[in-house]
């Protein structure tokens, strides 16, 4: 033992730092996650590095090898080595709870080499020589405040990691792109014999005991308890299945994955949270395996860093199977949306990335984006792709911001208008759909019922309001949504269509020029006083003024670009998507409700995948629209989980979900019909 405590403290201190920073980031990322990767991610990150050692540390290390620890070459330093090494396991192992490893699971570090060379020769002279005992002893008599931080009875001790292949002694192992002298450094944890495997590990090393490692830990989707909920054998869905339908089933998810410079702004939010678990070096292969598992044919990301997704994640999904498609946010935001698919699955019928800002509009000032995709699906050989019927899919991120519900409508009218302007077929009907999306608005909001129910009355609202993220009853002045809520120059109507899009109202309207209208709407003999007519002062005395903006039926065959008219005064916008929810957003069996992030330790629902439906005729109950599946019939869900249980798992990020944000999974099936004519 005293032979592999030596063994580090004659390196220098930079070479000691730095594989003291590797080995316990490999330590973290190994064992914290008790990953199961596969070997073709696992070996995309597998350099990646952890945090450097802070420099007070650093200093005070310099300042104890200054004195001559670390150079002498006899036991007689043994106490003060286990004072060096007792010390600076105090202060690294701070949080000992993100560093409960074993031997087995430190073995993959691929910076931890052997010492060799005139090292190797000391050590086994100072591992036969009879002052060893004496050094041992000298080391238990080290002050409390010394000695090396227990857990319960297992104590940290400083150990000789297990290679690839059983080792005896001391050998050294080449590390690509190593130029310096190899180094040996390595924490582990001797657990109490009660609760260690009764298997030996299966190496030994000689004149050193046993160091049994710890039992697996389960993957995060076990001690998060998520289930997989199969709705395709309720008896409402087996009603409107029939034998002989075939379905078309495909996965979809939905994922905000907290962008790495989003982390690094606001610290403050994940105070809770160990610093480690927040470096993108963890986060990342927690996030690719957690999608791995779940394998999703539909993958909708919001938060998506551009140079991480150019970099790691595009590649990674192109080696999955996926197509994939970005959009960064507009101005200085380094994030944005992507829409990816299994191009097994589907086939590209067309793509629209959507920008909400639009300049001089105060109400789309923001640089929120998204993206509707038309997909198809693709049958197997001998089936005409025509038997099923095309997919639309849109992901976006609406502004978070709680009292600008004014704007969080006006991007969520937009991106219904490029839906309806891609999902609607030759008949005015429309192509199924599916929304995903962080949409920064609770259940039952004024938001979500307008997407839900396909109508909203807005006008006198306040603007806090819509989303339902907080309550500012208590201020002063709020904004208040007034109607219109947006300019016709933005070229929206109340249905949330283009105004492009739509057939023009009453064409005979504009069969008069405005000249010849006017000649009658302000000839002179309106403006003269009949001479019979009593005369009331500021009553029939006064003239009628010329109204100082263009009148309403002013779009006329002589005009250079004519538009049809769309009065917007009735405070009221619609659509007529019928998108209905794939959550309940309410868990029975715990009758808490479901969450979906939690904010500064609160849960909240804010994300959604929302899916198209039927309406059930005269199906209303309490203002609320009851909808059945139609030809897009859901068959599973990830169940989601209650705030009460992420409060065990210390809330989001934790070491095992590495996004602020929970996944979101859906399973689909789509109706295929028997072969069209012609």
């Amino acid at each position: 033992m005293i032979g592999t405590v030596l063994c580090y403290v004659l390196l220098p201190a930079a070479r000691l730092l730095r594989a003291l920073r590797d080995a316990f980031f490999t330590c973290r990322k190994n064992v914290l996650l008790a990953k199961s990767v596969s070997t073709q991610v696992e070996g995309i990150f597998a350099a990646t590095r952890g945090r450097s050692v802070p420099e007070e540390q650093e200093a005070l290390l310099q300042q104890w090898l200054e004195e001559g620890t670390g150079n002498l070459p006899t036991s007689e330093s043994a106490p003060a080595v286990g004072k060096v090494s007792a010390k600076l396991a105090s202060d690294w192992l701070e949080g000992s709870e993100l560093l409960m490893t074993s031997l087995s699971d430190l073995n993959s570090a691929p910076e931890v080499t052997w010492c060799a060379g005139q090292q190797l020769t000391e050590l086994h002279t100072l591992s036969s020589s009879e002052p060893q005992d004496h050094a041992v002893a000298e080391l238990a008599k080290l002050p409390a405040e010394e000695t090396v931080a227990v857990v319960g009875s297992a104590c940290w001790a400083a150990v000789m990691p297990q290679a690839d292949h059983q080792i005896v002694g001391c050998t050294a192992i080449d590390v690509e792109g190593q130029n310096e002298d190899p180094a040996v450094l390595a924490w582990s944890l001797a657990r109490d014999a009660e609760i260690v495997p009764v298997e030996p590990p299966a190496w030994t090393v000689q004149d050193m005991e046993h160091f049994q490692p710890l039992p697996t830990e389960v993957p995060y989707h076990e001690i998060l308890w998520r289930d997989w909920e199969d709705l395709s054998v309720q008896p409402y869905v087996l009603e409107q299945v029939s034998r002989n339908m075939s379905l078309f089933e495909f996965r979809v998810m939905s994922y905000n994955i907290l962008a790495q410079d989003l982390v690094e702004q606001g610290l403050d939010l994940y105070l809770h949270c160990h610093p480690d678990i927040l470096n993108w070096n963890y986060r990342l292969p927690n996030i690719l395996q957690e999608i791995q598992h779940w394998d999703p044919d539909v993958l909708c990301l919001q938060e998506v860093q551009e140079n991480h997704y150019w970099e790691q994640l595009e590649p990674t999904f192109r080696m999955m199977g996926f197509a994939c498609f970005y959009k960064r946010r507009t101005g200085r935001k380094t994030d944005g949306c992507a829409v990816c698919y299994k191009h097994s699955k589907f086939q590209l019928i067309s793509v629209s990335p959507i920008e909400y800002f639009r300049p001089g509009l105060d109400i789309l000032n923001r640089d929120n984006v998204g993206l509707v995709l038309l997909l198809q699906p693709l049958l197997p050989e001998g089936l005409d792709l025509k038997m099923v019927s095309p997919l639309c899919v849109a992901n976006t991120h609406v502004l978070y911001n709680p009292r600008r519900g004014d704007v969080k409508l006006a991007q969520m009218a937009l991106l219904l208008a490029e839906i309806d302007k891609i999902a609607k077929t030759t008949e005015g009907s429309y192509y199924p759909v599916i929304l995903c999306g962080d949409l920064n608005s609770v259940p039952d909001s004024p938001l979500y019922k307008f997407i839900r129910n396909g109508q909203l009355s807005y006008h006198g609202m306040p603007a806090w309001k819509v989303s339902g993220q907080e309550d500012f009853s208590q201020q002063l002045h709020p904004r208040k949504l007034l109607a219109p809520l947006w300019p016709s120059s933005l070229g929206v109507t109340d249905n949330c269509q283009y105004v492009s899009l739509c057939p023009s109202k009453k064409l005979d309207r504009r069969k008069y020029s405005r000249d010849f209208l006017l000649q009658f709407h302000f000839c002179n003999v309106a403006c003269e006083r009949p001479p019979q007519l009593i005369l009331l002062e500021g009553v029939t005395d006064a003239k009628p003024d010329r109204p100082a903006r263009r009148p309403k039926h002013a779009a006329v065959v002589n005009d250079p670009d004519p538009q049809p008219f769309f009065p917007r005064s009735s405070g009221v916008i619609q659509h007529g998507l019928n998108l209905t929810s794939v959550y309940s957003h309410f868990l029975p069996q715990r009758r808490r409700p479901e969450v979906t992030t939690m904010p500064m330790g609160l849960g909240a629902t804010v994300d959604y995948i929302f899916y198209s439906a039927e309406p059930v005729e005269n199906g209303n109950r309490g203002g609320r629209r009851l909808y059945q599946d139609g030809a897009l019939k859901l068959l599973g869900r990830l169940s989601l989980l209650s705030e009460d249980v992420l409060l065990m798992a210390n809330g989001l990020p934790n070491p095992f979900c590495s996004s602020d944000h929970l996944c979101l999974l859906a399973s689909f099936g789509l109706e295929i019909s028997s072969l069209r004519e012609g």
